[in-house]
């Protein structure tokens, strides 16, 4: 199905805080570990929360396949394997697509490159996860030059919007509030002493999630930042990075990290230090993402707080596909609703107390 060169846009700002997750594959390797599960980071209000629509019909109007490119960051987490195959489910054959995916595997340039190639082979439309924030204008001008719609999809990026279509994903400062917000509940006035394992270096998710948490930490004089540092959204990375600071300093009492991957690396560390965590522990995790491998851990009280980033995202795609279609108007940007869970016995406003029953409603 040819492609439409001429796309209506119903807005023109773009939350920079629309991002998302990462972390290792590897089944978490904490003592007491859950059973492996399959595989399924400014305050201003949300422009909107969206509900996804209806499910599409299988496209008709020409009678052949939609194609699409998907270039992915990579395959870094949990989260990003349930990101991928709910594409890759979305955007079936069955469904009326053609959809061409790349895994990028957290390089830049390989994501760039395939982009490009998604221009050459003349996709009708292009979704890109962006690896990096940064050094989009040009291929986003090419594509527009091809006259392909291009939709930003759970990350963001520093770009002219009119280059894009459209933005969607999870709002990752927001996150970081709630993490915050949480954390200021629960200690009520007392001393925290914090280590933070970021993400990647560059990613949206990370810059969203650090800005939206030391936003609220800045409110709280009682609050201290020991360190900061990139655990890549990986569990080996987590790992290594809480070794580290096990080294360097011995009065934490809060871990914050920016996936479950990055926590259960932590935690490894952790128990090969004889330091305890969770409610029942002398530190607070607090993590980002709410995989099931992850609530789990909520749920039996070793992580404390955990801050969702749905990775569900595909369908918000695929809505907007269909209105383009159909020649209508979208929107310039979607946020994907997200909640956080906190472990039992553990009440919050901004927090849902995780039961068993949550934990067996969880899509991914």
């Amino acid at each position: 199905m040819k492609k439409k060169l001429a796309v209506l846009l119903a807005g023109t700002m773009v939350m920079a805080s629309l991002v998302a997750c990462g972390g290792n594959d590897a089944a978490p390797a904490t003592n007491d570990a859950p059973a492996a599960e399959p595989a399924a980071e400014d305050t201003a209000e949300p422009v909107a929360e969206a509900e996804p629509e209806a499910e599409a019909e299988a496209p008709a109007a020409s009678g052949g396949a939609i194609s699409v490119g998907f270039a992915q960051v990579g395959h870094e987490s949990d989260w990003r394997a349930a990101n991928t195959q709910n594409y890759q489910d979305a955007f079936s054959e069955a469904n009326g697509y053609e959809l061409s995916f790349v895994d990028a595997d957290n390089d830049n340039a390989v994501q760039l490159e395939a982009v490009r190639n998604f221009i050459q082979q003349e996709m009708d439309y292009i979704c890109i996860a962006p690896i990096e924030t940064a050094g989009w204008d040009t291929v986003l001008q090419e594509a527009q030059d091809a006259g392909i719609p291009v939709l930003i999809v759970d990350r963001s990026v520093d770009a002219d919007p009119s280059l894009y279509t459209t933005q969607l994903g999870c709002d990752m400062v927001a996150e970081g509030e709630t993490a915050g917000n949480w954390l200021g509940e629960y200690l009520d006035g007392a001393d925290a002493k914090i280590l933070v394992i970021e993400g990647s270096v560059g990613a949206s998710a990370t810059l969203g999630r650090t800005e939206g948490f030391n936003n609220i930490a800045a409110q709280h004089s009682e609050w201290e930042i020991l360190d900061s540092q990139s655990g890549d959204f990986t569990q080996a990375g987590g790992q290594e990075v809480m070794e580290s600071f096990i080294k360097s300093y011995s009065d934490f009492n809060v871990v914050v990290c920016q996936n479950d991957n990055e926590a259960y690396g932590a935690m490894d560390a952790m128990d090969a230090a004889g330091i305890t965590y969770g409610v029942d522990g002398d530190v607070i995790i607090i993590s980002f993402d709410a995989t099931h491998d992850g609530l789990q851990y909520t749920l039996d009280g070793k992580i404390n707080c955990n801050v969702e980033c749905n990775p569900l995202q595909a369908q918000f795609a695929a809505d907007v596909i269909q209105k383009l279609e159909a020649g209508q108007a979208v929107d310039a940007q979607t946020i994907v609703k997200d909640e956080a869970f906190v472990a039992p016995g553990i009440t919050s406003q901004y927090a849902i107390t995780m039961t068993q029953e949550v934990l067996d409603g969880r899509a991914y």
